[in-house]
């Protein structure tokens, strides 16, 4: 009976250890000279608006069996530009500081994937965690992915509110004309 238990355990000791190798687990790291993350940001009553880019410090993505299954990208705050033309050194200057992005005490943010599901081969539903400020909240976004180009692009909006980005925002400003939208507008291209 001891040899038949043995044998047994042997048994599916080996199923579970081929089952794990056959599971192909990859990670690429991403072409940070070639990426970009662009954002936008407006006010909430008088139409204005101000874009720019930042750039990523580093990143990768995971592939188990061929499909994307997770990742993290590290963004650099001190990169933010404002590509727009208007206020660009004094609005920059402001995105730094602790009225928004508090750039000298958090240098880096930080995007997670924590589930991905696909739509189709080029289509995903990605879950993340954000950390802005120190502060790790979810989202959810669609991304696309061209293989041939080696390419995941997505475009998603936060509420800036739930990282502890509450300058002129509608919930703290009485001026009508000086209330930012809480939404920021952001487009990703990541090459790998």
């Amino acid at each position: 009976m001891k040899k038949i238990i043995l044998t047994c355990i042997i048994l599916i000791s080996f199923s579970i250890s081929i089952n794990a190798q056959t599971r192909k687990k990859e990670e690429f790291k991403m072409k940070t000279d070639q990426s970009i993350l662009n954002w936008k940001g407006s006010s909430l009553f008088n139409f204005g608006e101000h874009y720019g880019t930042v750039l990523f410090k580093e990143g990768h993505l995971k592939i188990t069996n061929g499909r994307i299954s997770g990742g993290k990208f590290i963004i650099d705050m001190n990169t933010i530009v404002n590509t727009d033309g208007e206020y660009s050194e004094g609005l920059v200057m402001h995105l730094k500081d602790k009225d928004f992005f508090d750039v000298f005490n958090y240098l880096t943010s930080m995007l997670e994937i924590t589930q991905v599901s696909y739509i189709d081969d080029t289509t995903v539903e990605i879950s993340a965690d954000l950390t802005i400020k120190g502060i790790t909240k979810p989202i959810e976004f669609s991304g696309k992915i061209n293989s041939n180009k080696g390419e995941l692009s997505t475009k998603f909006i936060i509420d800036r509110t739930r990282w502890g980005v509450v300058f002129a925002s509608k919930s703290i400003t009485s001026v009508k004309d000086h209330i930012l939208s809480d939404a920021i507008e952001f487009e990703a291209k990541l090459y790998f």
